[in-house]
């Protein structure tokens, strides 16, 4: 039994607990510039259609009237330790997979919908954040079983319920699934959920060659063998990425989320004070491509000055000529043992090529 936990609105959340006069009315958290994305939109702010890697000016024409909040990562950061640290204190399997989600296996909880339960109530009442749940047989029924009834969902989900309960939805539920793949599998007579479980896998494979075409199917009846893995121990490296909700292709935008992703990534490490050499970035393009390219730097490093240069230079070296999917900033090569922070000084000598490194 897989529980996903995910924290409704988590940026606009934090904000309202420092301004709970804007409770009720659209939030944006996005940047200014004119590249600027928005990070999450409240629910009010979602019914005017803004969503995640919406362009902030587009969420600005849709509703003039919204609230719109610069990011303030250190505020997320330091609210998501205390989600997870009181998850933890209740959990004994659980993997944290970004500031506002993770997953917990809670098959050896007695009674474990009273124990989630009672966490959420307890979450809520401690931290002031508000988190919906989806219980299912594996992480893909939980995931998205958690986004079906938000805010302050809570949706047991069998994997054959999620078959019969979903068939009419389009395969964009599903992730993993984007809006290139849902309209290509639309095209040919697959809009539904149902109509993909019963496609063919050689008329797939076709299409989207055998190993995507094996996927799309098994997506499609919720299969998922992918266990829950708490981290332990020291980790090799740490990573952000994201999918985008439609293909970006404009470069610019897609660099203004590169280098939010990799100042993220860099106050991350700043505070467990751990340092990497190998910098690298993970780009999927709208036809499932994926691409990784890699660069080491002279010194350990978690200096944002140091690693933003090198995250720009390696995506502008690539320049993928088709739209993308997903981003990815990774940093590796870690000390074995943290020490206290030191950054590389910015004119450091960067030695070595591209190297392909797995995310």
């Amino acid at each position: 039994m897989v529980a996903h936990l995910d924290c409704d609105a988590f940026y606009v959340s934090v904000e309202l607990l420092r301004r709970p006069d804007l409770r009720g009315k659209p939030v944006v958290v996005a940047g200014s510039g004119p590249r600027a994305v928005v990070t999450t939109a409240s629910y009010e702010a979602r019914r005017f259609g803004i969503g995640s890697a919406s362009p902030a000016s587009l969420a600005r024409r849709r509703c003039p009237d919204a609230v719109f909040i610069p990011p303030d990562f250190t505020a997320y950061r330091e609210k998501s330790r205390e989600v997870w640290a009181l998850v933890r204190s209740r959990l004994d399997v659980v993997e944290v997979v970004g500031m506002d989600e993770g997953y917990a296996d809670v098959t050896g909880c007695e009674k474990p919908l009273r124990v989630l339960r009672t966490l959420v109530a307890d979450v809520e009442r401690e931290t002031g954040i508000v988190i919906s749940v989806g219980v299912g047989p594996n992480r893909l029924v939980a995931k998205v079983a958690s986004d079906l009834d938000k805010p302050r969902g809570f949706v047991v989900l069998g994997r054959e319920d999620a078959c019969l309960r979903l068939a009419s939805r389009s395969p964009r539920l599903i992730p993993g699934i984007g809006p290139k793949t849902a309209d290509r599998l639309a095209e040919l007579g697959y809009a539904t959920i149902g109509a993909l479980q019963s496609a063919p896998e050689d008329e797939l494979a076709r299409t989207f060659g055998e190993r995507q075409g094996r996927y799309l199917r098994r997506r499609a009846e919720f299969h998922d063998e992918a266990p829950v893995e708490p981290v332990s121990g020291p980790a090799k490296s740490r990573s952000n990425e994201t999918t985008f909700p439609e293909d970006i292709a404009d470069h610019a935008e897609l660099e203004a989320v590169l280098v939010r992703m990799a100042e993220e990534l860099c106050e991350q490490l700043a505070a467990k004070a751990v340092r990497g050499r190998t910098i690298a970035i993970k780009v999927r393009l709208d036809d499932w491509t994926t691409v990784t390219r890699a660069k080491s730097v002279a010194e350990r490093t978690n200096d944002a000055k140091v690693v933003v240069p090198v995250v720009l230079e390696l995506f502008r070296a690539y320049a993928p000529e088709r739209p993308v999917r997903l981003v990815g900033v990774r940093m590796a090569a870690f000390e074995e043992r943290p020490s206290e922070p030191v950054a590389a000084e910015v004119g450091a000598e960067m030695p070595g090529g591209q190297l392909a490194l797995p995310f």
